[in-house]
C-alpha cells in the first residue's frame, strides 16, 4: 500500500530529487535503473502474461516447484512450491525472499516470516513464524528491493513496485536516501546482487542467528 501517492506530474522531479540524495555514484546509477518513468504502471495484456512467464523461468532455475493455484486459497510459499497464479511482481518478490532465508527457514511455511499480504491461511503462516520484530522488517525490505532489482533485470516495470513498496517515502530526506543506500549495500556484501546491482543466483547460506 502506497503511503504517500505521488502524482504522475510530480514523479519525474522526485525521481530526480531522490536521486539527487543518493552519496555515490554508483548506488544513483542502480536507482536509475529502477526509475525509469515508464515503468511507472503494472504490465497488462499480453505482457502482463510474458512477464510472468519470465517469473516462472527464475522459479525454474532455482529449481522451485510451482502450484497453479493462487496463494488467497493456502499460503505463498508452503516449504516446497510457490503458488503461481499472482503477479509476476508477487512472485519475484517470493524469490528474493527465497535467496535470503536462512537455511533453517528456507523450508517454512512463508519462510517463518508470518502472513504476507496475499496469504490465504493466515492461521498456518502465524503458527510458522519464527522471525519477528525489527529482524522481520529487516528482511522484508532486503526482499522488497532484491525482487524489483530482478524485476529491472526481466525488463518489467520495477518503477511500480518502487513506488508500490514505499522507497521514495520522504525522497529528498536523509533517511530515505541512506535506506536505499543501507539496503544495496547489504545485498552486495552478501553476494546477493553484482557491484551494479544485478541479482544474482545465491542463496544465504548463514542461520537465522548469524548478523
Amino acid at each position: 500500500m502506497i503511503l504517500t501517492p505521488i502524482a504522475y506530474d510530480r514523479l519525474e522531479a522526485t525521481l530526480t530529487t531522490f536521486a539527487g540524495s543518493l552519496a555515490d555514484a554508483a548506488t544513483r546509477a542502480v536507482f536509475r535503473r529502477l526509475a525509469r518513468l515508464d515503468d511507472a504502471v503494472r504490465a497488462q495484456g499480453e505482457t502482463a502474461i510474458k512477464n510472468h512467464s519470465d517469473a516462472i523461468d527464475i522459479i525454474t532455475k532455482f529449481g522451485i516447484k510451482v502450484s497453479p493455484n493462487p496463494p488467497q486459497t493456502d499460503v505463498s510459499w508452503d516449504g516446497a512450491a510457490f503458488r503461481s497464479a499472482t503477479e509476476a511482481y508477487v512472485l519475484l518478490h517470493e524469490v528474493a525472499h527465497y535467496q535470503l532465508a536462512a537455511p533453517d527457514r528456507r523450508h517454512r511455511v512463508d519462510f517463518g516470516l508470518g502472513p504476507g499480504p496475499e496469504t490465504g491461511d493466515r492461521d498456518r503462516a502465524v503458527q510458522a513464524q519464527t522471525l519477528f520484530g525489527l529482524a522481520r522488517e529487516r528482511e522484508e525490505a532486503l526482499a522488497s528491493l532484491l525482487g524489483i532489482l530482478w524485476e529491472a533485470e526481466l525488463g518489467h516495470p520495477a518503477l511500480a513496485s518502487l513506488l508500490d513498496q514505499n522507497w521514495l517515502e520522504g525522497a529528498g530526506r536523509a533517511g530515505a536516501a541512506a535506506h536505499f543506500a543501507a539496503n544495496l549495500a547489504l545485498l552486495r556484501s552478501g553476494g546477493f546482487v553484482d557491484r551494479y546491482g544485478r541479482p544474482q543466483m545465491r542463496l544465504r547460506d548463514a542461520p537465522t542467528t548469524s548478523v
